[in-house]
């Protein structure tokens, strides 16, 4: 099993659409792609807004293969899309990281 990090910088004038259209859409098609949300997260700082959320994956190889299918799906990039002209952008900066635990960290329930 390993995990994903992905932090999205969002903005506060569109930020409740944003949400809006994670729970709603695409969360709804990740799901239909194999993706395992585990939680996710807003946090600010230093006049930053970010979405972060963990994925769980068996491994590397179906990460790989489920993202490429998601950002194919022919509904979310017309939900993109239509979002884009709606509200204007709605994620800047993007990160994405794999999670290695180390030896000593507790167990994942």
């Amino acid at each position: 099993m390993i995990h994903q990090l992905r932090i999205y910088e969002i903005f506060e004038r569109n930020k409740a659409v944003f949400h809006a259209r994670f729970r709603d859409h695409a969360a709804r098609i990740m799901a239909r792609h194999g993706f395992r949300i585990v939680a996710m997260w807003e946090t600010a700082s230093a006049g930053r807004t970010e979405f972060a959320y963990i994925l769980a994956w068996p491994d590397i190889a179906t990460k790989t293969k489920s993202w490429a299918s998601f950002m194919a799906d022919p509904e979310w990039a017309e939900i993109k899309r239509v979002t884009r002209i709606e509200h204007g952008d709605m994620v800047g900066a993007i990160e994405d990281r794999i999670l290695t635990p180390t030896p000593y960290s507790p167990p994942l329930d």
